[in-house]
Formats: structure tokens, C-alpha cells, sequence
């Protein structure tokens, strides 16, 4: 926003109160382009933090476009013009603001709810789909035209593909100038640019100055070295439920390949030949704290994205609150715990592995399963980095092995050969390119997959906010009635339908719950029929239950025990750790409390 000479922002107008504005909310939606002026205006006018990410306001006598929340002064109202995305401001000419850094505002799914084609190829897009094919092989996977395609992203966005493609890398390499002393060369690399003269020349044309005129901060450049570490800021919207995102991730953790250590989670990646790790802690301001350490600075922006899916960070949890309150079983839920995530997954592969070893053997005969299966055929990490000594196998590595040298039942080495074999003839077949219901009937193909499992690799890998697996034994004894009754996964799905497009958070509010209630506590809420891992489902999947290869339980879950996944998801699908912590812990072996174990 334009800026007086004395650097003070202006106030105010008096007894404008943006949350008393009638209309506001419901002009100023996620996903709508139906930016009604003066309302966005009103909104800019108090620097309502609610609309950061949702607009932005292109001042036409600067160029610049800006946050809702730029302490700059507001201008006037004949002069801004307002978008739903930071590309489309870009497209139309504007230049980010250095003072409120669009770059760093939160990155929400606004698209969501809107257009599910939209949702889906932003995640492809994000992903890098568009460094090196076009915008009609993007619309391929999704399933619709070129034409059609832009249309959407037009409709929903104001921008179209690859102008989202150019303006992510523009901001990526502003955030990677502000947060980090990396050489532009460097900078340039890593923010997905294929040279440092495009780099310099978009810069440029955009700034009308140099990237290193950018750069504030005195000191010398600082090389990522040969290990490529990289440290920077992932934002999200607040609310963030971080000690239950933790707890989640601790539980499910493989011994080599992933470690949390206080309130620090790091793993090990592999991507194609290269190897590296990363780490993730909170940080202030709304944000976690990435360090990358990959050898290859052009997988950085991949990686963010991979990143920003496990920790489910383009959530909007005000849209997602606003539908799900209505239920009024669903309202103290949200209220109790308002920053709940879905928690993704690193790779769609080893989700569905851990899927498979989980099929009926103990939690932690899973887990032993896993960790021989890293150490006989993950590559060795070197060097080795603390506790992380592995990374996961590939699927190629997986689908030449010998069956009798996994160390488990033949027939469930078979089933695992089968997913890897699977995944090497389509390596797409875990990417969000298709519809719900497409994704889930093509992982019900895969062996050793049934109904809740392609629903639950939908929801962490896919992303998709709707999908729900209904016939899951924890959101039915969430749903009973007051005499106890439970309604069956047909009653459910109609409940349901008003929770869309958001019932994968409403799920995972429902086992957070049910883990609060005295009967499940201490134990989880997921409880499961166990089948056997060939078809990927079971005759009691048939009857209405869930298909749980995930479970890790025995058929003693059929007694009322749970599988230990009090939030949305099963304890052997990538669990860590047992069932039961012990007397008064929660399924996820912290204490039991009130919403433990998102």
C-alpha cells in the first residue's frame, strides 16, 4: 500500500468495526471471485488479520499489491483493485510489497470447496507438474481439457496455471532472499528458476531493481554447501493443534527413518537417487521452522510441497469451522479443539506399505515389520544422521525382492510385491489428479487395499478434504445416540453429507472426541474388522465394517477394543508404536486428556 512521508500508518476510519460489517464474510468467501468492493475495502480499512490469504489489494498508482494487513497506509478506495490470489494480482501487472511480504502470508486451500479439479491440480502444480510438462498434460491428469481447465483456474483463482506456477517460484525466491543469506545463484536453483539470468530478468522486469537489491540484511552470502541446508518458514493459518500433530506423528514413527525428539520432528527423504533429511519445529509468527538438507536445491520446491501436505498447512480453519458447527455434535468438538489437522503423508508408497504390513498382527509386530523391511532393503543414509540411518525402500527396490527374504508371511510379502509392482507400472497412481471417487476405486485395485484404506490414503495422501470412511467401527461409536445406539455406515454417510466438503476434518474431530469419552479412553477409537491381505477386503467389509488392512489388530477387536488411532487413523497404517499406552494414556501414549491424540 502507498506510504506517507512519515512512515505512519493511517488510521481508521472511527466506529468501522469489520466484524460488525454485515456481509463480509459472505462477500469475502474462499474460492469466490465475487470480491464485492466495498466490502474488501472495509476489511483493509481496520487490517482484519481474518482476510490475510483470502485477498489481496493491487494499488493502481504504486503497482504494488499487498496483504489486508500491510501497515502501510490505506489508500484510497478509487485506487485498489482486489484479488483472490497472489497470481492473479501478479498476473495483472502487480508487484508484491516489500514491507507486508504477500510471499509470507498463509497459503490457505481457498479453492477448496470450490473446484475439487481446481484443488487437485494446484496440488500437482505446487508439486512441479508444470517445470517441465504443459498446462495440457496438467489438465490430462485431472481429467478435463486445456480449455476447461483454465477456465476453472480463471473462475476460482483470477490467474491461469502457469501464471501460478511463475508467481509461487517469484515468491519463493523473495522468501529464500528476506529469511536466508543464500547466494542469488543459489536462490535461483532453489526456487525452481532454470537459469540465474531468467532469475535476474524476471526480477528485473517485476522489482524494477536487481534480487540482490532485495536483500536488506548485512553479512556475507552463506552457500547451502554440499548438503543443500536450507532453512526457512512454512506459514500456516492459526489456529494450529502442534502438540497433536506431534503426538501423531511420534506414534506412527519408523525406527531409522523418522525420529521426534522434544517438539522436533525429522526424517529421511529419498528423491530418485538423491538422499538428505528434514526437520520441522514451531516457530513464532504463525509458522513452522523447515530445515531442508537435500544435495539438489531445484527438489526444494517439491519438497515444500511434500512439506507443507504432511503438516496440512493450506487447512483454512475458519471455512472448515464454519460448515462443521452447524451439527451440533460436531460444534463442542470444533470448539475444543479448533486447530485440529488431517495429518498427511510423506509418500503415498509407503503409507500404503505401511497399510499392508499392518494386516493382522499386532501393533507393534507392525512396527518390527517395518523397521526389518527398512534395515533389509531402505538405502543406508550416509552419513548417518543420529537416529535416522535409512531411507524408506522405492518400489522398484521392493517389487524385484525375494518374497521369502522379507521376513514376514509369504502372503503378505506377495501383497506388498504386488502394491510396489503396481506403483513402478504407474508411478501417478498416489497423485491427486483424480476425483475421489476414481482414487478410491483405483487403490481398492491395488491388493491388500479395501474401502478404509483408499478413503484414509485419500484423505493423508490425496488430500482430499471429503473423503470419509464411513463404515470405520470409532466414528460410529462416536455418532450412537444417547441409549448407546450406534447408527450404521448408510445413516452415517447421510449424516454426513451436510458436513461436506469438509467431512475428513469432521472425521478426524469425531476420534479426537471419541477419545475423550470414558469407554474409549486409554485405548483409541478406531476399531476394525482384520482381512486377509489379497482381495484388499473382507466379508465384513461387505456386512458394513471397516475393511482395515490398516488395523494391526487382531480379531479381537470385534470384543469393543480399539486399534489405537484415536484421529483418524488405523494403528498399524503407519503406527509406531502400541495400542494401549497403559492405564490413563491415550492410544497415542501420552497421557489422556482432554482432545489427546489428534
Amino acid at each position: 500500500m502507498t506510504q506517507p512521508a512519515n512512515g505512519t500508518p493511517e488510521q481508521a476510519c472511527p466506529g468501522i468495526e469489520a466484524a460488525s460489517e454485515p456481509g463480509i464474510e459472505a462477500t469475502i468467501h474462499a474460492g469466490r471471485l465475487d470480491l464485492d468492493h466495498d466490502a474488501c475495502y472495509r476489511a483493509i480499512a481496520v487490517r482484519d488479520a481474518r482476510f490475510d490469504g483470502r485477498l489481496f489489494i493491487g494499488v493502481k498508482t504504486t503497482g504494488i499489491y499487498c496483504r489486508p494487513i500491510c501497515p502501510a497506509r490505506t489508500p484510497r478506495s478509487e485506487n485498489v483493485v482486489f484479488f483472490p490470489t497472489a497470481a492473479a494480482a501478479h498476473e495483472a501487472g502487480f508487484r508484491p510489497c516489500l514491507r507486508c511480504r504477500p510471499e509470507t502470508s498463509p497459503d490457505l486451500g481457498a479453492w477448496r470447496g470450490a473446484s475439487n479439479t481446481v484443488s487437485r491440480a494446484l496440488a500437482l502444480v505446487e508439486a512441479g507438474a508444470l517445470d517441465e510438462a504443459s498446462v495440457d498434460a496438467l489438465a490430462g491428469r485431472v481429467g478435463v481439457g486445456e480449455r476447461q481447465l483454465r477456465r476453472l483456474f480463471q473462475q476460482h483463482l483470477g490467474a491461469s496455471p502457469v501464471a501460478v506456477a511463475q508467481s509461487r517460484r517469484v515468491l519463493l525466491a523473495k522468501q529464500l532472499i528476506h529469511e536466508t543469506r543464500l547466494p542469488m545463484t543459489e536462490v535461483a536453483l532453489a526456487a525452481g528458476f532454470g537459469s540465474l539470468r531468467r532469475f535476474n530478468d524476471t526480477f528485473q522486469a517485476l522489482f524494477k531493481r536487481p534480487p540482490t537489491a532485495l536483500r536488506h540484511c548485512a553479512g556475507s552470502d552463506v552457500s547451502a554447501g554440499p548438503e543443500g541446508e536450507i532453512s526457512l518458514l512454512l506459514r500456516y493459518r492459526p489456529p494450529y493443534d502442534w502438540p497433536a500433530m506431534l503426538d501423531f506423528l511420534r506414534a506412527r514413527a519408523i525406527s531409522g527413518v523418522e525420529s521426534v525428539d522434544g517438539d522436533v520432528y525429522r526424517r529421511t527423504i529419498g528423491l530418485g537417487a538423491q538422499q538428505g533429511t528434514v526437520s520441522v519445529r514451531p516457530a513464532g509468527g504463525n509458522a513452522l521452522r523447515a530445515t531442508v538438507r537435500f544435495p539438489v536445491l531445484s527438489a526444494l520446491p517439491g519438497i515444500i510441497a511434500r512439506l507443507r501436505r504432511v503438516f496440512d498447512l493450506a487447512a483454512d480453519p475458519d471455512a472448515i469451522a464454519e460448515q462443521l458447527v452447524k451439527d451440533p455434535s460436531l460444534a463442542p468438538l470444533i470448539a475444543a479443539r479448533p486447530g485440529l489437522r488431517v495429518p498427511g503423508a510423506w509418500d503415498g508408497f509407503e503409507l500404503a506399505v505401511r497399510a499392508v504390513l499392518g494386516q493382522q498382527i499386532t501393533v507393534s509386530g507392525a512396527i518390527r515389520l517395518a523397521a526389518g523391511l527398512v534395515q533389509r532393503f531402505g538405502a543406508r543414509l550416509e552419513p548417518p544422521d543420529r537416529a535416522l540411518t535409512h531411507v524408506f525402500p522405492d518400489p522398484a527396490m521392493l517389487a524385484g525382492a525375494d518374497p521369502a527374504a522379507m521376513g514376514m508371511p509369504r502372503s503378505r510379502g506377495a501383497a506388498l510385491l504386488a502394491v510396489a509392482a503396481a506403483v513402478v507400472a504407474d508411478p501417478q497412481i498416489f497423485a491427486a489428479g483424480r476425483g475421489l471417487e476414481q482414487a478410491v476405486a483405483q487403490l481398492r485395485a491395488l491388493p491388500g487395499i479395501g474401502e478404509w484404506t483408499a478413503q484414509y490414503i485419500a484423505m493423508r495422501q490425496l488430500r482430499e478434504p471429503d473423503a470419509f470412511p464411513a463404515a470405520d467401527i470409532g466414528l460410529l461409536r462416536a455418532m450412537a445416540d444417547s441409549d448407546g445406539v450406534r447408527p450404521t455406515a448408510r445413516a452415517l454417510l447421510a449424516r454426513a453429507e451436510g458436513w461436506r466438503p469438509w467431512r475428513a476434518y469432521a472425521a478426524q474431530h469425531l476420534w479426537a472426541g471419541g477419545a475423550r469419552q470414558g469407554s474409549t479412553m486409554g485405548r483409541g477409537v478406531l476399531e476394525s474388522a482384520v482381512h486377509a491381505p489379497d482381495p484388499g477386503r473382507s466379508a465384513a467389509l461387505d456386512s458394513g465394517r471397516s475393511a482395515a488392512p490398516d488395523s494391526g489388530r487382531s480379531p479381537a477387536l470385534d470384543s469393543g477394543r480399539s486399534a489405537a488411532l484415536d484421529s483418524g487413523r488405523s494403528a498399524a497404517l503407519d503406527s509406531g508404536r502400541s495400542a494401549a499406552g497403559g492405564p490413563g494414556r491415550s492410544a497415542l501414549g501420552a497421557p489422556a486428556r482432554a482432545g489427546s491424540g489428534a
